[in-house]
C-alpha cells in the first residue's frame, strides 16, 4: 500500500482546516485549527435562497477552497492545484502526489463517502488522502467523521466526479513551504483586517453583516417556506451548530483565533473583537436551538425570537469587525 508517513492524521472540527493541518504537519508546521482558520481569513456569512432550492442555505465561512488559497497567500506557501474533467487523469494526479511522498488534499461530494454520517450532497467537502491500495483509500476527515478513515476507491471516484453546487472537477492540491518561511504570527494583522474589510463591505445584501440581518427577516417565515418543516428546520439547526453552516462553529474558531493572536499583539481593538465574538458564538447556539424547536413544535414564536437574535448578531459582528479593522501592526 503506497502510504505517506509522518502525516499525523488527526481530525479537527472543520474539513478544510483538517486537511490543511495534515498537509502542513507533514512539513513540520503545526498550527492550531483556530490559527489556520483565522490566517486563512475563513470567517464570513452568506444567506442564500432561490426558487430552485428546497430550503435556504446559511454559510458561516468563505466559499470552499478560498480558505486554502488565502492561507497559502498569507504564509507564502506554494499551492499546487490540479483539476481535470477526466477521472483517470484525476486519479493519476493523486498517485503522483503520493508517489512523491506527500499527502494530497481533495475536494469532493461527501454524500458518496461510505463512512460519512450525514447523507446530504455537499460538493465543497475537503479531505486529505495519505495512502491507498487496490481496494480503499486512507483519508483524514473531521473528528466528527472519525478522523483517520477509509473509503472504497469506487466511492471516492464517485465523490470526486460529482457535479452540482460548489463542486470542483477532480480537484487535488498540495502545499509546499519554503525553507525560509516567515513566522506565521507576522501574517495575523493583515489576515484580520482583510477579513474585517470583506465582512463590513459586502457587494450584495446576502453577505457579511448585511446577510445576517437579511437572515433575521427571512427566518420568521421558515415554517411556511418549508414543505416539511419538521424535517427541514431541525436539519438546518443541526447543520448550523455541528457543521458551522451559519452557526456557532466558525464563530468559536474565530474567537479562539483572536485569543491566540493576543499572545503576539497587545491591542484593545483585538480584545474588543474577541469579547464580541465570544458573545456572538453563544448567541448563534441559541439561534440554532430556536430553529430546531420551531421545526419540532411548529411554534412560529420560536422563529420570531430567532429573527430578533439574528438582528442582534448582525450588530454584534459588525461592531466586532469595525474594531478589528482598526488593528495596526
Amino acid at each position: 500500500m503506497p502510504t505517506v508517513h509522518g502525516t499525523a492524521p488527526r481530525g479537527m472540527q472543520h474539513c478544510e482546516t483538517t486537511t490543511l493541518g495534515v498537509l502542513l504537519r507533514h512539513q513540520e508546521i503545526d498550527l492550531s485549527e483556530s490559527m489556520l482558520f483565522g490566517l486563512g481569513r475563513g470567517l464570513a456569512f452568506v444567506y442564500w435562497d432561490s426558487k430552485s432550492m428546497g430550503f435556504p442555505f446559511l454559510g458561516g465561512r468563505v466559499k470552499p477552497f478560498e480558505l486554502s488559497r488565502n492561507l497559502a497567500d498569507g504564509l507564502g506557501l506554494e499551492l499546487s492545484v490540479r483539476e481535470t474533467a477526466s477521472p483517470r487523469k484525476g486519479w493519476a494526479d493523486v498517485v503522483d502526489a503520493i508517489g512523491g511522498g506527500r499527502p494530497v488534499g481533495l475536494q469532493l461530494d461527501s454524500f458518496h463517502l461510505e463512512y460519512f454520517t450525514a447523507k446530504v450532497h455537499f460538493g465543497g467537502h475537503v479531505v486529505a488522502l495519505y495512502g491507498y491500495d487496490d481496494q480503499v483509500a486512507q483519508l483524514v476527515d473531521t473528528e466528527q467523521q472519525g478522523g483517520a478513515v477509509t473509503t472504497s476507491l469506487g466511492s471516492l471516484a464517485e465523490a470526486r466526479a460529482a457535479r452540482g453546487p460548489m463542486a470542483a472537477r477532480h480537484r487535488s492540491f498540495t502545499l509546499t513551504a519554503a525553507p525560509d518561511l516567515p513566522a506565521p504570527e507576522k501574517s495575523i494583522v493583515p489576515a484580520i483586517t482583510a477579513c474585517a474589510h470583506a465582512f463590513l463591505n459586502p457587494p450584495i445584501a446576502n453577505l457579511g453583516h448585511r446577510g445576517i440581518d437579511k437572515a433575521g427577516k427571512a427566518v420568521r417565515n421558515w415554517l411556511r417556506r418549508s414543505a416539511d418543516p419538521g424535517r427541514d428546520l431541525p436539519q438546518a439547526a443541526l447543520l448550523m451548530e455541528k457543521a458551522g453552516t451559519g452557526g456557532a462553529l466558525f464563530r468559536n474558531l474565530y474567537r479562539d483565533f483572536l485569543a491566540e493572536s493576543g499572545q503576539f499583539l497587545d491591542s484593545g481593538h483585538l480584545r474588543t473583537g474577541h469579547r464580541l465574538y465570544g458573545e456572538a458564538a453563544a448567541l448563534w447556539t441559541e439561534v440554532a436551538a430556536l430553529i430546531g424547536r420551531a421545526g419540532a413544535s411548529g411554534d412560529e414564536q420560536c422563529l420570531v425570537q430567532a429573527g430578533d437574535a439574528l438582528h442582534d448578531l448582525a450588530r454584534l459582528e459588525r461592531e466586532a469587525m469595525e474594531a478589528l479593522s482598526r488593528l495596526e501592526g
